[in-house]
């Protein structure tokens, strides 16, 4: 008898966890809605859902295993949330191949590893064998260290370093011909958003290579475990604030553009965030179109998708795939886009 009062107190102390962790998941959900500039601090609930879901799933198979009726409870919030917003993982690809298509790839590139952050050699090589293996024909690099040694077999380039002592910033590569290019030059930051005008065939289209504000995630340490927590979420409300300015420089400069456009970059930030559902409206995520899986683009503890490539409504997307080349904090991913 004691065992299964013991059991039942069990039962009822999980399933306590689990209506709070599902409430948070829910609640979470709607600060796709709310500016970072309001209320930054709730922001980084929005960085954790990924997670959140992962968790509410545990508990979702666990009690559907006990053959309990609790399952219910983060079955709906699951269900709510694979309805009404981006989803977490696509359980179908798209693939198709067309000649008239254009590849288009982003790729955080993290300086080439200039600073040995990974333990092991010639990684700036391997990166760049990476690239020109898979031959985008336009390339949209974040972090990009400037070098003359750079073999990327491009006959058009557009770079424009936010540091001039470190040389580094944001660079588009095109094997179609620009015709016109400029930087929206984000203030007191060192992360910024460019763009180029593309001359394909008989369409002007417009690329945008876009690093909103760093939130200082490290992948090789546990941030969520810092000694001072006030400090970490103090770093994320300003990263959060830093990112809806940001949003809304680019979207004023983007209102200008009546054309066909590709959106590439690393919004430090989740599909779950104001970030992204302000960049999204009225456009085609890549993933969400032909992707498949978890879209897992940042190497963390847990799968994050914070790097995109987003259309126009009128281009149709081909196929998106995520790759699992460690060779930055960031995995690459490419689309095939076409704009007939």
């Amino acid at each position: 008898m004691a065992k299964k009062n013991q059991f039942n107190f069990f039962h009822k102390l999980l399933y306590f966890t689990n209506s709070i962790v599902a409430t948070i998941l829910l609640l979470s959900y709607f600060l796709a809605f709310v500016s970072p500039k309001t209320i930054p601090v709730f922001s980084v609930a929005s960085l954790a859902v990924p997670f959140l879901i992962v968790v509410n799933l545990v508990f979702f198979i666990y009690w559907v295993i006990k053959l309990k009726k609790h399952f219910i409870l983060s079955g709906v919030v699951l269900a709510f949330g694979w309805l009404f917003f981006p989803p977490f993982v696509k359980l179908s690809k798209k693939n198709i191949a067309l000649n008239t298509d254009a590849k288009v790839m982003s790729y955080n590139v993290r300086m080439f590893n200039i600073y040995n952050w990974i333990e092991e050699k010639d990684i700036d090589k391997k990166i760049t064998a990476f690239i020109n293996k898979k031959k985008p024909d336009v390339l949209a690099l974040q972090e990009y260290y400037d070098s003359e040694d750079r073999e990327l077999n491009y006959p058009y380039k557009y770079f424009v370093a936010k540091s001039q002592k470190n040389n580094f910033g944001l660079a588009i590569f095109s094997k179609y011909k620009i015709i016109n290019k400029g930087s929206l030059d984000f203030k007191k930051s060192a992360n910024n958003a460019i763009y180029i005008d593309i001359l394909k065939e008989k369409d002007t289209i417009r690329i945008y290579n876009i690093h909103l504000q760093s939130l200082k995630l490290n992948p090789q340490k546990e941030n969520f475990g810092e000694a001072n927590s006030e400090k970490l979420i103090d770093r994320l409300k300003t990263g959060f604030k830093k990112q809806a300015s940001q949003v809304e420089s680019f979207l004023a400069h983007e209102k200008q553009w009546k054309g066909r456009k590709v959106i590439c970059g690393d919004f430090n930030n989740t599909a779950f965030s104001w970030v992204y559902r302000q960049i999204s409206q009225n456009k085609k995520d890549a993933f969400e179109v032909a992707g498949s899986g978890l879209g897992k683009t940042f190497n963390y503890f847990f799968p994050v998708r914070i790097d995109f490539i987003l259309t126009d409504e009128k281009t149709k997307i081909h196929s998106f795939k995520t790759y699992s080349e460690k060779f930055s904090d960031h995995f690459p991913i490419m689309s095939r886009i076409n704009f007939e």
